[in-house]
């Protein structure tokens, strides 16, 4: 069984605490687009941090069920998330998604779940560093992850360091689409204003 989780519990206080899963591109939101990518590489979907963005109620009738999954330990940002998704995935692995990434790929996120076996994690690396919110992590992370919470050490990326990672380069990317495309996120209002003025729509 393979899992994937859309991590929706940031306060967007870039973007004026907006829920950003909810924003509309290409006359879909991005929650939407997501789940319709991912339901169909994986059996088990979760959104963590349902108190703030995405809703199951929001992607739609869905092929399997969608969980909503609180932080186990509150207040550690996307390692806290990872670590909710990690206890509470069906399956041995998990795909991790932030909630406002709208290319996500399903051929892309099958294949990134295909290469887990060789590592705990698989992750993309571009000029830009990793990209630890679009990445494959198995139950190997867990321990580690449980301890850098219980020291307070939240850096996602330093993660890599305790556990064998499978990195993912830009060349291993381009068969599924552009990288700077399939990575693509909004963090800011004039970056999603810059997204949809290249889609031809108006945020």
């Amino acid at each position: 069984m393979r899992s994937a989780a859309i991590l929706a519990g940031g306060l967007a206080t870039r973007f004026g605490r907006r829920d950003k899963s909810a924003l509309v591109v290409e006359g879909r939101s991005i929650v939407e687009r997501q789940v319709a990518a991912l339901v169909s590489v994986v059996d088990d979907l979760m959104i963590v941090g349902g108190s703030h963005g995405a809703r199951p109620g929001a992607a739609g009738t869905t092929a399997i069920d969608i969980r909503v999954v609180h932080d186990i330990v509150p207040g550690c940002g996307p390692l806290g998330g990872l670590h909710a998704a990690l206890t509470s995935m069906r399956g041995d692995r998990v795909f991790v998604a932030a909630c406002d990434m709208p290319y996500i790929e399903a051929s892309f996120v099958d294949y990134l779940l295909s290469i887990a076996g060789e590592a705990a994690i698989v992750v993309p690396e571009t000029d830009r560093g990793y990209h630890p919110l679009c990445a494959v992590y198995t139950r190997a992370c867990l321990d580690p992850v449980a301890a850098r919470l219980a020291e307070r050490r939240l850096a996602l990326r330093e993660l890599f360091r305790d556990v064998p990672t499978r990195i993912v380069t830009v060349e291993e990317m381009s068969p599924f689409g552009a990288p700077s495309r399939l990575l693509a996120n909004v963090n800011t209002p004039a970056e999603y204003a810059h997204l949809e003025a290249l889609q031809g729509h108006k945020p």
